[in-house]
């Protein structure tokens, strides 16, 4: 069973009464983009990138693609049931209860979640206080490097490991490539893929411009989307 029919069925069984009032927000399409809200830190980041994940979604792809952004909080029940979700910021991550139980549950129940240290900064605040976070929930060992021969760079597209992006070299006294992300693997399926190299960033512009780049960076986001929803 992949990883989108195990999601469909633990949705199917919250809007059974597991969790009441819980149902799939995105019936009809096959991928919607949830964003993580949290108590602490600044979650809103990068507004446009979502917007340029689903233009590429639908422009490479096959998939059903709800066009607009959902919002949720990280401690609201109906993220339980999304495909996707994604969690930046620049400050403190120091999940309260709720929304520590809900991330766990939703990453040993077959989910993936991406999250991007928009600071690019191994060392940062972002970077320290949520390795923390999952330290106490999956271990201290649970986040590894990922193989540059994951089969997440090839999902859909061919890359040699993570991309560069623009920012890793420019910002926050970190002055260094990260040549890899990290992950947590949980009964042999990745549910969090972390990165220190600010994609959202990389791909927060008008859409208007994308035809000026000379590769299009989005590529690199529909393997995630990709990954997240066949492993």
């Amino acid at each position: 069973m992949n990883r989108r029919h195990f999601l469909s069925a633990l949705a199917t069984a919250l809007a059974a009464g597991a969790v009441p009032g819980v149902r799939a927000a995105g019936a009809d399409y096959d991928f919607w983009f949830t964003r993580l809200m949290y108590d602490s830190g600044d979650w809103d980041v990068d507004q446009r990138m979502p917007a340029n994940v689903i233009t590429s979604l639908l422009e490479y792809t096959t998939l059903r693609v709800d066009p607009k952004e959902h919002v949720l909080a990280l401690s609201d029940p109906r993220m339980l049931t999304a495909p996707f979700c994604y969690l930046a910021g620049h400050k403190l991550v120091e999940f309260n209860p709720d929304e520590r139980r809900n991330f766990e549950r939703y990453v040993r129940s077959g989910g993936f979640v991406f999250v991007d240290d928009c600071n690019h900064d191994i060392d940062g605040l972002f970077a320290k206080s949520f390795e923390d976070e999952m330290a106490s929930i999956f271990g201290p060992r649970a986040l590894q490097k990922l193989s540059n021969r994951h089969p997440l760079y090839t999902s859909f597209f061919r890359f040699d490991g993570p991309p560069a992006t623009g920012f890793e070299l420019n910002g926050w006294g970190d002055d260094l490539v990260h040549d890899y992300l990290k992950g947590i693997t949980v009964d042999g399926r990745l549910g969090v893929l972390y990165s220190n190299k600010d994609y959202g960033c990389e791909w927060d512009y008008d859409w208007r411009n994308k035809r000026w780049l000379a590769e299009d960076n989005t590529k690199f986001a529909v393997n995630i989307v990709m990954y997240a929803l066949t492993s």
